[in-house]
C-alpha cells in the first residue's frame, strides 16, 4: 500500500466512484469508502490500485488519511448526509474538513455549517455539476463555507476540475451555504435552457421541418452564439434513429419530464426573495404539466389537440431563443445577487460565470460574455442592462415577438419563450399596472397606498365614497 491518503471520497455511486477516479488520475492518494461491501469490492475489482485505500469501516478510513483530513461525501442528499456526519465527527480532529458534494438543499447545508461551527471540524457544501462524465474527467465545482477551508481544499479541487481558457472551473462561491445555493441556481437556469430549447424544437417541427433539417439547424446554431453543451446534444438527439423502428427515437419517448427538485427549490427561493424568476418558473411548471399525462390526453379529447402549424425561419427562432436565454440568465443572477446580499454570501458573480464555462451542464460560449459583463461592472443589477446585451436584445426583439405571436396564434404552447418576453416587457415598463392593484388592496383591506408626489407617505381612501368622473 502507498502512503497515507490525501483525500477521501465516501459513497461509490456513479458520481462518487468517478470523482474518486478523477482525483486518483491527478496523482492523489484516495481513500474510498462505501457502506455496502459489494459495491466497494466491485470498485476495487475494476479500478484497484495501490493509491486507492478502500474500506467499509470509517475508523479505518480516518486512520488511513493525512492530516488535516479532507473527506468528500457523495451520498444521497437528506438524512444519509446527517447520519454520516454523526458517525464521522467522533473520529475527526481539529482542522479536518467534511465536504458535502451531493445535491443538498441549501437550508440543510446552512444548518450543517452552523452545527459544526466551533467543533474544530469545518463543513463545506459544494455543488458538483457535469454528470457522470464530468465527475470523471473534470466537473465544475462550487464550494462554499469559509475562505480558509477553500484555501485548504484548493490544490486538490483545482487539479480535478474542468479547465476552460479562463482556468480551473472551481472557485470559492461564498460563505456558509453559498456553494449549494449557486448550484441550485445553476440547475434552475438549466431547467430554463432545456425548456426554451424544447419549445424551439417544437416550433421547428410545426414549421414542417423533418428530423435531418432540424438537426442541421441546431448544428448551425451550435457554431454561433448559441454554442453550448445543451444545443450540441440536442443536435445529436433530434435526428437519432429509433433502434427499434424507422423514425426518430425522440418520438418514441414518453413525454413526461422528470425532475429531482432543484428547479422547484430555485422557484421557491425566488418567491421568498421577492425576485421574479419567470423563465425558470415557467420551465418548472411545464415539467409539472408534462407529468399530468392522463389529464393532457383527456383534455386533448375534450378541448381539441394543440397541433397548429407556423411559418417561422431559423434566423427568427435563433434570435428568440438567444433573447429568452439571456432573460433566464438575467433572472438567475438577479436571484443569486439577492440571496448573497441577504445571506451574507459575498458571492462574486463574475467568478461564478467563469466556473460555469466548462464541465457543467449549462456550459456555453455565452458565459464568456457574462463574465465580461460582470467584470466590467461587478455591481451590475441585471445582466440584461449591460450595454452589449441590451443592444442584442433590441435587435432580437422583432423576431422574438414574431415567434411568440405565431406560436400563440397557432395554439402551440411556448411558456418559457413567452414568459421571458413578458419579463422583458415588464422590467422596462416605467409605469405599470400595480397602481390599480394597490387601489384594489386599499379598497377591500385598507392596506394603504402611496401617491407619486409623496412616495414616503402611506394613505388610505374610502373608495366607495369618492365622486365618479
Amino acid at each position: 500500500m502507498s502512503d497515507l491518503a490525501d483525500i477521501a471520497v465516501l459513497g461509490l455511486g456513479v458520481m462518487g466512484a468517478n470523482l474518486a477516479r478523477n482525483f486518483h488520475s491527478r496523482g492523489w492518494n484516495v481513500a474510498v469508502y462505501n457502506r455496502s461491501r459489494e459495491k466497494l469490492d466491485a470498485f476495487v475489482a475494476e479500478h484497484g490500485d495501490p493509491r486507492f485505500h478502500p474500506t467499509d469501516d470509517l475508523r479505518t478510513l480516518v486512520a488511513s488519511m493525512k492530516r488535516p483530513r479532507c473527506l468528500i461525501l457523495m451520498v444521497t442528499a437528506g438524512s444519509a448526509v446527517d447520519k454520516l456526519i454523526d458517525a464521522l465527527l467522533p473520529l475527526l480532529e481539529e482542522g479536518d474538513v467534511i465536504v458535502d458534494g451531493g445535491n443538498s438543499h441549501f437550508p440543510d447545508t446552512e444548518r450543517r455549517f452552523q452545527r459544526l461551527a466551533g467543533t474544530g471540524v469545518t463543513f463545506v457544501g459544494m455543488g458538483v455539476s457535469g454528470g457522470e462524465e464530468g465527475a470523471l474527467k473534470g466537473p465544475s465545482m462550487m464550494p462554499g463555507g469559509t475562505r480558509e477551508s477553500w484555501e485548504a481544499l484548493r490544490p486538490m479541487l483545482e487539479s480535478a476540475a474542468a479547465v476552460s481558457d479562463s482556468g480551473p472551473c472551481v472557485t470559492w462561491c461564498g460563505n456558509g451555504s453559498a456553494g449549494h445555493y449557486v448550484k441550485m441556481v445553476h440547475n434552475g437556469i438549466e431547467y430554463g435552457d432545456m425548456q426554451l430549447i424544447a419549445e424551439t424544437w417544437s416550433l421547428l417541427r410545426a414549421s414542417g421541418r423533418g428530423p435531418r433539417a432540424i438537426r442541421d439547424v441546431f448544428e448551425g446554431w451550435n457554431a454561433g452564439r448559441l454554442s453550448s453543451f445543451l444545443v450540441e446534444i440536442t443536435s445529436h438527439i433530434v435526428a437519432a434513429k429509433d433502434p427499434r423502428g424507422d423514425g426518430p427515437l425522440v418520438d418514441q419517448i414518453l413525454d413526461v419530464a422528470g425532475q429531482k427538485g432543484t428547479g422547484r427549490w430555485t422557484a421557491v427561493s425566488a418567491i421568498e426573495q421577492g425576485v421574479p424568476l419567470s423563465t425558470v418558473t415557467a420551465a418548472v411548471d411545464a415539467r409539472a404539466l408534462s407529468a399530468r399525462k392522463a389529464d393532457r390526453v383527456r383534455a386533448a379529447e375534450v378541448l381539441g389537440d394543440a397541433t397548429g402549424t407556423v411559418d417561422l425561419q431559423p434566423e427568427d427562432l435563433e434570435a428568440a431563443l438567444y433573447a429568452a436565454k439571456l432573460m433566464s440568465y438575467t433572472q438567475g443572477f438577479a436571484l443569486l445577487r439577492a440571496a448573497s446580499d441577504e445571506r451574507g454570501y459575498a458571492t462574486d458573480m463574475a467568478a461564478v460565470s467563469r466556473i460555469w464555462k466548462a464541465g457543467c451542464i449549462i456550459r456555453a460560449v455565452f458565459l464568456d460574455r457574462v463574465y465580461d459583463a460582470f467584470t466590467r461592472d461587478p455591481g451590475l443589477p441585471l445582466l440584461a442592462l449591460d450595454a452589449t446585451f441590451a443592444a442584442e436584445l433590441k435587435a432580437a426583439e422583432p423576431s422574438w415577438r414574431k415567434v411568440v405571436a405565431a406560436a400563440v396564434g397557432a395554439g402551440i404552447p411556448v411558456p418559457a419563450l413567452s414568459a421571458s418576453l413578458a419579463w422583458y416587457d415588464s422590467i422596462r415598463l416605467g409605469r405599470g399596472t400595480a397602481s390599480l392593484i394597490q387601489a384594489q388592496r386599499d379598497y377591500f383591506g385598507a392596506h394603504t397606498y402611496k401617491r407619486l408626489e409623496t412616495p414616503g407617505v402611506a394613505e388610505h381612501t374610502e373608495w366607495a365614497e369618492l365622486e365618479q368622473l
